[in-house]
């Protein structure tokens, strides 16, 4: 395959070389969408390489591009501040109509608009075909759909066998307090740091039972879940969040890269701060004041709509073991670790840190929850927990819960072939590129960019992916500044991710929580948006400090104090 990939090439320069003087091309080296305020695509027929196989085998130059390979985009809306509408009205709608599909879907044809400009068959074509369809027709988001309907099939048979209650029993001898059951979710969330959607799917089924008896609020328990996902995760160099960073940054320095920048991971760091600092203190502000008070004071843990009201569970409490709850997840945790190391090499000889480094998330977790799963059945039938017919039951019961979610996910994934599609990460890079000249503000500057970008797109790996580069030439990696920069990027990222209603994170929070999805999001924003901005503060600091010639990381100890500062205030507030 590489030597035809070799050939094709050489064909290719060649025929460029012959119609240089009939085609209208740049230098063959350069790459038109590099350029500032590009407006090129690759070439959909052959995909960059100038030529295509024609009926009979041959080398052809490609007609569509001219040899070339690339195209400019049919779009009149491509790389302008226009592609970042579609994301947007998706946002505003779900917002202010509280109903999430309609408005996911809304945007997704917005996108289809601009980039048919306006034609009516193209919108419907590519709304469709490049969205929807392409979406579920991607490896990586079958891989990840897969592992949701066999971690809630697995969710259900650990519920079914009465490992969940027999854990409900175990907690309630042990946690007595409203604190207690939140700290435990916090802890079980931190200790669950592989990758942020088994985070959140396993946390929830968990400690669902245990917040409800202590008349935590579901909304509450899905932030608590959204705050111990995607934050630790960006701190704990052994997850899938490593291995995405760590395959987004140039020269091979990934795992290093993304150690050195955990120290700086404002953000993160914060958001476990103010978590903590929220339940310790018993102090709740905004949206979500109101819906723990009816919690606590009327035993409405919902206050609103419950979208899983019509799931039932018959389950004999008087059966089953903690060790049925426990036993599973540790395995599916393992097996999860060892899928994850298979996808990245390490049977084929690397070692672990490298093999981790360059897992493929989707395989590594289909693969290991594939096999949690089959431990689980086998696990329940020498138990006798449940009966075969009964086991085999629980799959499609599995599936059923995770539907809500997987088809906002399909929805968010579509909408974000949309903004690709209009070149969003294009005009976001260029704007990147025009602040390179105010190097000392620079962090913040970054971190804001991060965190709209990731806030419109519902990705914040997609973020890496388009500001870590970035920076790495913006920058030598000798230059303090750097490494502020890039753990900036990482903490808009995920700031981004954890307050943007289309992110697939805060999606399987919701899901996790049986929480209703626009609740989450509407009490989940200002606790994010109050992080971000002692997070903005702290980088600007720390980007004076690192000019200066001091040590950045002075800046984290005085947010850490900010952040305790801003939770006593609130907490006199709310007195």
């Amino acid at each position: 395959m590489r030597r035809t990939k070799t050939r094709l090439g050489i064909i290719a320069l060649l025929v460029m070389m012959m119609f240089a003087l009939t085609t209208t091309a740049f230098a063959a080296s350069e790459d038109p969408t590099e350029i500032s305020n590009t407006k090129y695509i690759e070439c959909p027929d052959c995909g960059t390489l100038g030529v295509v196989l024609s009926d009979v085998g041959e080398a052809v130059t490609c007609d569509t591009c001219e040899g070339y390979g690339y195209i400019k985009s049919p779009s009149n809306f491509y790389n302008t501040i226009w592609s970042l509408l579609p994301p947007v009205i998706a946002i505003a709608l779900a917002l202010i109509t509280k109903e999430v599909y309609s408005s996911l879907f809304i945007g997704i044809l917005m996108g289809g608009l601009l980039y048919s400009n306006f034609s009516f068959e193209g919108t419907v074509l590519h709304a469709f075909n490049d969205g929807i369809v392409a979406s579920l027709s991607d490896g990586y988001n079958v891989g990840i759909l897969i592992f949701l309907v066999i971690l809630g099939a697995i969710v259900c048979l650990m519920n079914k066998a009465g490992g969940s209650a027999a854990f409900g029993r175990w907690a309630q001898k042990n946690i007595h307090s409203r604190v207690g059951a939140q700290l435990s979710s916090i802890l079980l969330g931190c200790l669950i740091f592989i990758d942020d959607y088994f985070n959140c799917l396993t946390v929830g089924s968990v400690m669902r039972p245990i917040t409800d008896k202590h008349n935590v609020s579901r909304a509450k328990l899905a932030y608590l879940i959204d705050a111990t996902a995607a934050p630790v995760c960006i701190i704990a160099p052994i997850s899938s969040w490593a291995a995405a960073v760590a395959a987004f940054a140039e020269d091979g320095q990934g795992l290093n890269l993304f150690i050195r920048a955990i120290p700086y991971n404002f953000y993160a760091l914060f958001t476990i701060v103010m978590m903590v600092g929220l339940v310790v203190l018993n102090v709740d502000f905004g949206p979500m004041a109101k819906f723990e008070k009816n919690a606590v004071e009327k035993g409405d843990l919902f206050s609103g709509s419950n979208p899983y009201a019509t799931m039932t569970d018959d389950v004999d409490e008087s059966k089953g073991s903690v060790l049925d709850l426990v036993l599973p997840i540790v395995v599916l945790v393992v097996a999860c670790v060892i899928g994850m190391i298979y996808s990245g090499g390490f049977f084929d000889g690397d070692d672990f840190i490298t093999a981790f480094s360059n897992s493929d998330a989707s395989v590594g977790l289909m693969l290991g929850s594939a096999f949690g799963l089959v431990f689980a059945i086998i696990y329940y039938l020498i138990r006798r927990s449940m009966s075969f017919r009964d086991i085999m039951g629980c799959i499609p019961e599995g599936f059923k819960a995770m539907v809500p979610a997987i088809m906002i996910l399909t929805f968010a994934w579509s909408l974000k072939g949309m903004t690709d599609s209009l070149g969003a990460k294009f005009f976001v890079r260029d704007f990147v590129r025009t602040a390179s000249g105010i190097q000392v503000l620079l962090p913040v500057i970054v971190f804001v960019v991060g965190c709209l970008l990731a806030f419109a797109t519902g990705t914040s790996w997609g973020t890496f992916g388009i500001l870590i580069p970035i920076v790495q030439n913006v920058f030598s990696m000798d230059n303090p500044l750097a490494i502020i920069c890039i753990s900036a990027c990482m903490a808009g990222a995920v700031c981004g991710d954890h307050c943007s209603p289309i992110s697939d994170t805060t999606i399987m929070a919701s899901a996790g929580a049986q929480c209703d999805h626009v609740n989450h999001v509407s009490t989940q924003l200002p606790y994010a948006i109050s992080c971000a901005v002692i997070t903005g503060v702290t980088y600007l600091i720390a980007g004076v400090l690192a000019f200066a010639g001091a040590p950045g990381l002075i800046a984290l100890p005085i947010g850490v104090a900010l952040m305790i500062g801003f939770l006593f205030l609130m907490k006199k507030r709310s007195a």
